[in-house]
């Protein structure tokens, strides 16, 4: 088995004094030879928990500890790292195979800022300047970024084991995906998902005089089917609090949790806070997350509203097992701008065919404020809406959902 010959440094023949030599920087030259497997690992260590959970069993590559000798040569060592540089090099490496298989999956959204390799490390040489890459490339990048620090925090307050226990005193789910298909049965026009947002980063704040439960109470007397509910407390201005009050209050609505979800645990945490159903970001999270999440809202009982943005984005969640429940953004996270011709770009053709043999429900979401842009997305093949800000702005939102259709749709 191949592994790291030695490393011998070398210096240019000078005439100079040995003091002189001393200076001379050396030069380091890489060979690979056949060196027989070292006898005793220095230490074993497991690979870290991830979100990869289909990923668990690969073997990551090997590291082999690296020991300077006296005349500046380096020679393949047993000797021990420590267990802490150890550990953070396999998370690292963990890391760069999450980067890999997003990357794979045309995901441009990376889960935290790129870093260098960490101390002992050895392995295949990359050279990266220290801050490349840890510039966001947009809001949604930004986000994400925040929410992996946060979730973090979150998860050392409440660890999964003590959400799965108090899972056995929530109340249990309403049928959320069945509310859609009732109304849309009922009124003949896209089911209504309306949106309990205070605030959003491209709009600021929509609504200063904002009651969470009262807006969702007019909703639901207005003919909302489902509501979705902002969780995501420093770029919104939401919280888990407000969903829970709106549940506590008496809302009838199935209520969808709107954040930005990374792990499973928040998952379980939305369920604990009285959740019917979860976002999933397909421009974030990988196939096997998305995949292995649905399972777990299967498990709990949650509807999975997976959202894209594109056509890549679209193909990929048609081929993922279990979806059921599509939002289709007509957001480019990019620039922000909004062009609901989007919905009808991603419903057309071969994409639409299988959407209708799946029999998936597919919700329009964001630049919709007319009855004409109802009818438009209707037309390309929508059953629901997923509206906010057109909402919520309204003095009275029950009265904007009749602005919105055209007609009163409580009936």
């Amino acid at each position: 088995m191949d592994s790291v010959m030695p490393l011998r440094t070398t210096t240019a023949a000078t005439p100079t004094a040995a003091t002189a030599a001393a200076t001379v920087r050396p030069r380091f030259s890489f060979q690979l030879l056949a060196n027989p497997r070292p006898r005793k690992p220095a230490f074993s260590l497991s690979v870290p928990t991830t979100i990869f959970t289909t990923h668990r069993a690969r073997i990551l590559p090997q590291f082999t500890p690296v020991r300077a000798q006296e005349d500046s040569s380096a020679v393949v060592s047993e000797s021990t790292v420590p267990e802490g540089d150890a550990l953070k090099i396999k998370e690292w490496e963990v890391e760069r195979f999450q980067d890999e298989i997003a990357a794979s999956q045309g995901i441009k959204i990376r889960r935290r800022p790129t870093t260098g390799p960490p101390l002992h490390y050895v392995g295949p040489f990359e050279f990266r300047m220290q801050n490349e890459g840890n510039t966001p490339i947009n809001i949604l990048e930004e986000i994400i970024w925040y929410k992996d620090k946060e979730v973090s925090q979150m998860k050392e307050k409440k660890p999964l084991l003590l959400l799965k226990k108090l899972l056995s005193g929530v109340p249990p789910t309403r049928d959320f995906l069945g509310a859609l298909k009732k109304s849309y049965s009922r009124t003949g026009l896209p089911a209504l998902i309306a949106e309990v947002k205070k605030a959003s980063p491209s709009r600021g704040v929509l609504r200063e005089d904002f009651n969470p439960v009262e807006i969702a109470k007019a909703y639901e007397r207005g003919g909302a089917a489902c509501l979705s509910v902002l969780t995501d407390q420093k770029y919104f201005q939401g919280s888990f609090e407000n969903l829970e009050a709106i549940r506590n209050a008496g809302v009838e609505c199935p209520l969808l949790c709107k954040e930005f979800v990374i792990e499973a645990w928040q998952i379980y945490y939305a369920r604990v806070k009285g959740a019917d159903a979860i976002l999933l970001i397909a421009a974030v999270l990988p196939n096997l997350d998305i995949q292995y999440m649905i399972k777990i809202c299967k498990l709990l009982g949650l509807s999975a509203l997976v959202e894209v943005h594109d056509e890549m984005e679209m193909d990929r969640v048609l081929g993922i097992d279990g979806v059921e429940l599509i939002g289709i953004n007509n957001r480019d996270l990019g620039t922000f701008k909004v062009d609901i011709s989007n919905t009808k770009k991603l419903l057309e053709g071969e994409r639409g065919e299988r959407i209708r043999e799946k029999g998936i429900i597919v919700v329009g979401e964001s630049g919709l404020f007319t009855p004409a842009d109802i009818g438009y997305v209707q037309d390309a093949g929508v059953k629901a809406v997923l509206v906010g800000e057109s909402l919520v702005k309204q003095e009275d939102p029950a009265k904007g959902i009749s602005g919105l259709f055209g007609k009163d749709i409580s009936c």
